[in-house]
């Protein structure tokens, strides 16, 4: 749950003035782990959402906007933002404001994802990879990155975090080491996970939450959304082949491409073994365990390196 700054209705009328709306309600939502979300309704009885980026700047509110702007032109489904009435971006307490349509759809369980809907998404994704619009920014989750929210965890968890950011900091190198140079780069939505696409009537209705868009090796955005799709006590590879052959259909795969997509995927898991530890973690109430456990992608690397995502 990311529920980080609060929105009053009389703050959220104060933002709708600069799109020349008027909220009515605001809801929370507990969707999300960086950026506080919020379900809006207005007078004439339309349903928005609505973003706080906690981490972002104004820059990245504008690219984001910007990026739905050039997907929804290449055919990707994707809420885009309204621009507001003086072309400027809101803000509330110091953070950026965006406020979009709302999509109505659902996400799905582990349980429930089939290999047509493996296909969809890999097609889905392999469009994001065409899309040359825009200039994405330097990802958030280099390698630096990640080594900086380990000294955090160090700094600030308890003994138990402390030897998990430990164990972390192995899997983050010898995931670094093990990656090969020269893979192709391009938009690579980074998070897209089964609570980032919605379905309505089984058709996919909307990829969301392209916070974490960034410049990145394409292999490694297949393989983060191949883990987060695929992998329920294990890897799926009825999926694996789905996803995989939906992906192609739109962009074929290059030689090294298959054969460093296991690399890719293991920096994917040491991604999401140190995120999960700084954004779940260490937020848990005492007592309480977090929301997402670091330890999936833990199992999801042992996995990998069963053979399990070889496509040579």
């Amino acid at each position: 749950m990311a529920r980080l700054t609060p929105l009053s209705l009389a703050d959220a009328r104060g933002l709708a003035r600069g799109y020349d709306l008027e909220f009515v309600s605001v809801e929370p939502l507990d969707a999300g782990s960086v950026n506080s979300n919020f379900r809006l309704r207005s007078a004439d009885g339309a349903t928005w959402f609505g973003r706080l980026y906690e981490e972002q700047g104004e820059a990245g509110a504008r690219f984001e906007a910007t990026l739905a702007r050039a997907l929804s032109l290449r055919g990707v489904p994707v809420a885009v933002p309204l621009q507001a009435r003086d072309g400027g971006v809101p803000s509330h307490a110091g953070r950026p404001f965006s406020l979009a349509p709302w999509i109505e759809g659902e996400s799905l369980c582990q349980a429930r994802v089939t290999p047509a809907h493996a296909r969809a998404v890999g097609e889905a994704l392999a469009r994001v990879h065409a899309t040359a619009e825009v200039a994405p920014p330097r990802g958030r989750f280099e390698l630096s990155d990640l080594e900086r929210r380990l000294e955090r965890v160090e700094r600030e968890g308890s003994s138990e975090l402390v030897r998990a950011a430990g164990e972390a900091r192995g899997v983050l190198a010898r995931a670094a080491a093990g990656r090969s140079a020269g893979l192709p780069e391009g938009l690579v939505h980074g998070d897209l996970f089964r609570d980032n696409v919605l379905w309505r009537e089984g058709e996919l209705v909307a990829l969301l939450d392209f916070e974490s868009a960034s410049a990145g090796v394409l292999a490694y955005d297949l393989a983060v959304t191949l883990l987060a799709w695929c992998f329920g006590d294990e890897l799926d590879r009825a999926l694996v082949g789905a996803m995989v052959g939906g992906y192609e259909s739109v962009r074929p795969l290059s030689a090294c491409e298959r054969e460093g997509l296991a690399a890719e995927a293991r920096m994917a898991c040491a991604r999401f073994t140190v995120t999960r530890l700084t954004d779940y973690s260490l937020r848990a109430p005492p007592g309480q365990p977090p929301r997402r456990d670091f330890r999936r992608f833990l199992a999801r690397l042992a996995a990998i390196d069963a053979g399990a995502l070889d496509l040579r």
